[in-house]
């Protein structure tokens, strides 16, 4: 496999696996004490994150530009936010790192790499 190739699949596969990832979170809105109707809507609402990201890991996949700055500014948007989120609960700065590193960084990753896969191709078909 040639160094496009790996470029062009390597962030639409790491996107994926990170949006994965992220729905395991959706799975926490089953709680034995709710009907089976309210637990269905409760993972419904719970899983939306993940379509939301489904659906930007569409707009780059046709435009890798575009798409890999929003997933850079998304990932590198919601780190603070997430950040303190885990801090007033735990009260570690290095767990909260952790889990930033775990959440956000995978999707900052995924836009750089989109960007650099543009480039790739920009300046291959400038070559031919």
């Amino acid at each position: 496999m040639n160094k496009t190739k790996i470029l062009f699949w390597l962030p639409r596969f790491l996107c994926i696996i990170a949006i994965l990832f992220i729905s395991l979170f959706a799975l926490d809105a089953f709680e034995p004490d709710l009907t089976f109707w309210q637990q269905i809507g409760a993972f419904l609402i719970h899983f939306i994150p993940s379509f939301i990201l489904l659906a930007l890991l569409l707009i780059a996949w046709k435009w890798e530009y575009i798409g890999g700055i929003i997933f850079t500014i998304l990932g590198l948007g919601f780190s603070p936010f997430i950040f303190k989120h885990n801090y007033d609960m735990n009260h570690s700065i290095w767990m909260s790192m952790g889990i930033i590193a775990m959440i956000t960084l995978p999707f900052v990753v995924v836009g750089i790499l989109f960007i650099m896969s543009y480039f790739q191709n920009k300046r291959i078909n400038i070559n031919k």
